[in-house]
């Protein structure tokens, strides 16, 4: 297969100026004041992401089946995740970081708040407003690929979020001061546990009705940094061991005609949802010793249990849907 070629980036008054005049491909950068410097030409940008249960696109309501080593069915309600460090590969591979839009809300510093749940149905914890593209400008020039972070840098990670900035003030999206933010918030209602627990062997005796029952948990999937030492959860650690900071590298993508999918059928491939561990958190909260994370960890393209890290299967480039 022949490599995909570098898509072009021009600032509007350029695309007129070369559709006019048939010039030769513009510069990427247009000369400074002084003789010796260049002033870039930013031209807007928006990386395009969108949130897939296999084929089909997440909606809050709707059922999933054939999810998981069990092919069990799944009931979303929470999809969110941050990314950081946006930046677009030019032709040599070089990453040129995307200058994020401050819009107030969704945007701050380099980080960006992704939300495909609407507020509605089982998606009732969470809010109204969607975002599904990361906004800003990077400097006139050929791109061919895409790097991110998910999760959110250390610097902002651990702090208070009622004083914090959006998409930082998040309760939802925050664990404690210690461990910092959910990079990854993902909520469901699973066929085995849409009543929270762990499902029977296929051959257990019935459950009779009068028997307590576990408050409804599902298999919720909560990534962010742990082993972080500090002196309380409300203070800020001196170091995390296990960052699970994930850098994603699309070295083929177009971002004029592509967008970046985020499969959690991949993510769940390999994953028993009908069960939970014994004596451990619902779902999988990126805890080192959290059997549910055992496959979990290494979709993401993370080390667990002893194992080295492989490469991620949680994100792709695909056609604008």
């Amino acid at each position: 297969m022949l490599p995909r070629p570098a898509i072009r980036l021009l600032p509007p008054a350029a695309t007129l100026l070369l559709l006019a005049a048939c010039a030769a491909p513009l510069p990427a950068q247009l000369p400074g004041a002084g003789a010796e410097g260049t002033v870039p030409v930013q031209v807007p940008v928006a990386v395009r992401f969108a949130a897939r249960v296999g084929a089909q696109p997440f909606r809050c309501g709707a059922g999933y089946d054939g999810i998981g080593r069990t092919a069990s069915r799944i009931t979303p309600s929470d999809f969110r995740f941050y990314v950081s460090s946006v930046a677009l590969l030019d032709e040599d591979g070089r990453a040129v970081p995307l200058r994020l839009e401050q819009d107030g809300r969704w945007q701050y510093r380099d980080v960006a708040l992704l939300d495909f749940e609407d507020g509605s149905g089982p998606c009732r914890n969470g809010n109204a407003g969607l975002h599904e593209a990361v906004t800003g400008h990077v400097p006139a020039g050929r791109y061919r690929g895409l790097q991110f972070t998910l999760g959110v840098p250390a610097d902002l990670n651990h702090g208070d979020p009622a004083v914090a900035p959006p998409p930082l003030n998040l309760s939802a999206m925050f664990w404690s001061w210690q461990a910092g933010y959910k990079f990854v918030k993902i909520d469901m209602a699973t066929r085995g546990q849409a009543r929270g627990g762990t499902a029977p062997p296929a051959d257990a005796a019935p459950v009779p009705a009068a028997a307590p029952r576990r408050r409804a948990a599902g298999f919720p999937i909560h990534l962010g940094s742990t082993d972080c030492v500090s002196p309380a959860a409300t203070a800020a650690p001196s170091s995390c061991a296990r960052p699970n900071r994930v850098t994603v590298r699309l070295d083929a993508f177009d971002v004029a005609t592509e967008q970046v999918e985020f499969d959690l059928a991949a993510l769940l491939r390999d994953t028993d949802v009908d069960v939970n561990a014994p004596d451990s958190a619902p779902g999988c909260m990126a805890g080192p010793d959290d059997a549910d994370c055992r496959f979990v960890m290494p979709a993401f393209g993370l080390p667990f249990d002893g194992q080295p890290a492989l490469p991620q299967r949680v994100f792709r480039a695909a056609p604008r849907g």
